[in-house]
């Protein structure tokens, strides 16, 4: 189906975004929190969610969509339970931009929710899933080599080919928590120094404490429709320009180079196809659950050559007032992460376009709110990547 009074695709539009309970949530349940930011979604929006027939969510259940769809009181004819770890929500807003632009749905909600923090502090075991023992990481899980251990390994593959500093990769932790300074959402809004990031509790080297992101509860929801139903809104529309998905490994030794993430093909094709490039972006949501990851994304995604990401980082060039804006809510690393971020990313960029980010919003130059953003998010250890364009007008 083409718009009607043009015979070309629809334009799909994001017109509703909310979080719901965020950061120590130790009384609502994960189905609450999904139930809470669809509700505030809709809210967002102005529609009634009569006009839903798309609906998207991973991460809760064994049949999801469906079975929170069911606690919603939803009956959609179009579904997406695409797992691809953080980047799972790139992945289905793409897919989801492609079913409303071809007539398959008219409006498409997808929602996110974990209570990651309250269930550890209750002693809950939360998946029976064991990474390693079964399929092809089974010959290294013999070895010890733990999720964090693969972001570290390939932090110090890319120190060593580019001579990249572990103090640069702290001034990615310390201007996020300085983003978060001025969002009321995020958990943790103290400043903090690259000197207190290098001297915490080794992790795994070399990432102390202050370089992986925090265990947070929360969850979010984003409603994307057909450009019909933008009239009928309540706040202005923010539009999909272009997106782009890609895979690259699970086993590490299945990576052909440790300094390319899989943002490298899916930022490419996210641009290629909105018709716009880098230096066009004002503001960038990436996935942050070590700091190293953005500094890689940001290399992928074309901001800066590939090695040079160490220097891009400096000098505040992420702060919400620096060159490039970056993780505007403070991220993984301060404000947020309850297990998979990647759709928070969308609700930040979204509120930023719209002039939504209260202290924290981004100007541009001239004093006007920012034009265009990206969001991309990264999966598994950079086994996957999701990228979207999206624009103000």
């Amino acid at each position: 189906m083409t718009s009607s009074s043009t015979g070309r695709p629809r334009k799909v539009a994001v017109v509703g975004v909310a979080l719901s309970d965020t950061g120590r949530v130790d009384d609502l349940t994960p189905y609450a929190l999904h139930a809470q930011a669809a509700r505030r979604a809709l809210a967002d929006s102005g529609l009634d969610r009569s006009v839903v027939d798309g609906f998207a969510s991973a991460g809760l259940g064994t049949l999801a969509p469906v079975e929170v769809a069911e606690y919603l009181g939803l009956r959609p004819t179009w579904v997406d339970s695409t797992s691809v770890g953080g980047a799972t929500w790139e992945v289905m807003a793409a897919h989801a931009a492609e079913a409303i632009a071809a007539g398959h749905a008219r409006a498409v909600l997808l929602v996110y929710g974990s209570t990651a923090r309250a269930d550890i502090k209750a002693g809950r075991r939360t998946s029976n899933l064991s990474f390693g023992s079964r399929g092809p990481l089974q010959f290294e899980v013999a070895y010890g080599h733990t999720l964090i251990a693969k972001y570290a390994m390939a932090a110090r593959r890319h120190m060593h080919q580019f001579g990249t500093t572990v103090e640069q990769l702290a001034e990615v932790a310390v201007q996020a928590r300085a983003n978060a300074a001025t969002n009321p959402d995020a958990m943790f809004r103290d400043p903090i120094t690259v000197d207190e990031v290098l001297s915490g509790p080794m992790i795994a080297d070399p990432f102390t404490k202050l370089h992986c992101c925090i265990r947070s509860d929360g969850g979010c929801a984003v409603l994307l429709v057909a450009e019909e139903y933008v009239p009928d809104t309540v706040k202005s529309p923010v539009w999909v320009l272009g997106s782009g998905t890609s895979v690259s490994h699970t086993a590490m030794s299945e990576w052909e180079d440790f300094t390319v993430s899989p943002a490298a093909e899916s930022g490419r094709l996210a641009f290629e196809r909105a018709g716009v490039r880098p230096g066009d972006i004002d503001l960038a949501e990436v996935y942050d659950a070590f700091t190293y990851m953005t500094l890689v994304t940001l290399e992928d995604l074309g901001f800066c050559a590939k090695g040079e990401g160490g220097a891009f980082v400096e000098k505040g060039r992420l702060l919400r007032d620096g060159a490039l804006p970056v993780n505007t809510d403070g991220g993984g690393l301060s404000a947020c992460h309850p297990g998979m971020r990647g759709l928070f990313l969308v609700v930040e960029a979204v509120r930023q376009l719209r002039g939504e980010g209260g202290g924290g919003q981004v100007r541009r130059a001239d004093g006007s709110l920012p034009e265009l953003a990206v969001a991309s998010g990264t999966g598994g250890w950079f086994c996957s990547a999701g990228t979207l364009i999206l624009s103000r007008t």
